[in-house]
């Protein structure tokens, strides 16, 4: 079985030993316990050594690489199991291991981390080509990974960061919660763009957060729109603007990150990787930042000389979008409680005529502080909030509100009472 399928099949055994184990005390085992729980982390071990040195065979267009990076997962999975039924043997305490090997797969294109092991001049290509194929194992080393976050490796955390990140805890904090909110509404339609591209996940709600808050009908007085907040002409060059049907794609939650991502890398290139240079690029124009960059001899963004030719407002725009990444991935470390939310996609068909007004209201917001108007209007761009939708009508919702929908929207008092506040007139007041 190649290399790459065995990565889920051997998560699937990691977690599923983990379940049948219990801890136990090593105090308590036998001198016979002891040495053949240290005999499976020895097995674990030399596994480990073998799938990085097959990595490098790998990395060198060897073809023996591969059927060893098989055998070595293969020796993971036989370590699993003799571990789930031996006293004293931890198999969470294997997931380290795993978790390794997996960003050393499944993060490589991004990092550093495995060609610091390669000798010089491995062509690291070839190993980039098998990480592709992992697209599983990329997943499990993100949801594995609580503390080596490639973004923290990508910019400089300093007192301007430090700064943005006060503010954003303070004066700001409202409105850092309400992109998370946001944000995990339109993960799915965002997010797979920056993941197939490499880009970090952290950077997309830093931009997120400081354009739009996450609404996708944001609009600004220079004319940027939509949840990234692209400028007409610039959306116009990667993808974006009337559709035909007079709907604008740049409040299109999916079509702005896919030009989002188009762009960062089209400027990621020119700029040598900077993170901070690419959204000073965004946000102040990246014919500035190319010059700032050349002119300077490839200096960083912090660099004096650099950092004095951009405007008051990208000064403070790049360590805004970078304080909220870093909140974005380090949340507990500053206390900041994050909203939970239940964002399973689902369509929601209208049995009667509505606006999403009306559905708001009689929605409620029970576990929701701000209701659902926001997440009906992200899913539905096309929308104005007030327009009047005929019977029929499908709209993209999550499994929570359609639920809601069906119990509190059709008939009975809050529909009535929902029907009524919309359609009231203040006119009639007046006698």
């Amino acid at each position: 079985m190649p290399a790459q399928h065995c990565f889920p099949r051997l998560l699937a055994a990691v977690l599923g030993a983990a379940l049948l184990t219990m801890s136990v005390d090593a105090s308590a085992l036998s001198r016979r316990d002891q040495a053949a729980v240290d005999a499976i982390t020895a097995r674990m071990e030399a596994a480990e050594t073998a799938y990085k040195q097959a990595l490098v065979k790998m990395g060198n267009a060897d073809p023996a690489g591969s059927g060893e990076a098989d055998k070595a997962l293969e020796d993971m999975e036989d370590v699993v199991a003799a571990c789930s039924g031996q006293r004293g043997c931890s198999v969470p305490s294997l997931l380290s291991t795993y978790k390794r090997l997996l960003k050393l797969t499944a993060d490589i294109e991004g990092s550093d981390l495995l060609f610091d092991e390669l000798p010089p001049g491995t062509a690291g290509h070839h190993i980039t080509s098998f990480a592709e194929d992992v697209p599983e194992a990329a997943r499990a080393a993100a949801l594995l990974d609580d503390d080596g976050h490639r973004f923290d490796r990508m910019v400089q955390y300093n007192p301007a960061v430090q700064e943005g990140i006060r503010r954003w805890l303070t004066d700001m904090r409202g409105a850092l919660l309400t992109s998370y909110e946001n944000y995990q509404y339109m993960r799915h339609l965002m997010w797979p763009q920056y993941e197939r591209a490499g880009l970090p996940e952290a950077l997309l709600f830093g931009i997120l957060a400081k354009e739009s808050n996450g609404r996708v009908h944001s609009t600004s007085r220079a004319g940027a729109a939509g949840p990234l907040q692209f400028m007409y002409a610039t959306g116009k060059r990667f993808g974006l603007g009337d559709d035909g049907t007079g709907f604008d794609t740049r409040y299109d939650a999916y079509a702005a990150s896919e030009a989002s991502v188009s762009y960062l890398n089209e400027r990621m290139r020119e700029l040598n990787g900077n993170i901070e240079l690419a959204l000073a690029a965004y946000n102040g124009g990246e014919g500035r930042a190319l010059r700032v960059y050349q002119g300077a001899g490839g200096k960083g963004f912090w660099d004096a000389d650099v950092y004095a030719q951009f405007p008051p407002e990208t000064r403070d725009y790049v360590p805004m979008v970078i304080a909220a990444a870093w909140l974005f991935l380090h949340p507990d470390e500053y206390g900041l409680t994050l909203p939970r939310v239940d964002p399973k996609p689902a369509q929601l068909r209208l049995e009667q005529p509505a606006s999403i007004y009306q559905l708001t209201i009689c929605l409620g917001n029970r576990g929701v502080r701000e209701g659902y108007m926001r997440a009906l209007r992200n899913y539905n761009p096309r929308y104005q909030a007030d327009d009047r939708l005929p019977a029929g009508t499908i709209l993209q919702a999550t499994t929570r509100i359609a639920g809601l929908y069906k119990r509190q929207c059709i008939r009975g008092p809050r529909a009535d009472m929902a029907r009524e506040l919309v359609a009231s007139d203040p006119g009639r007041a007046i006698k």
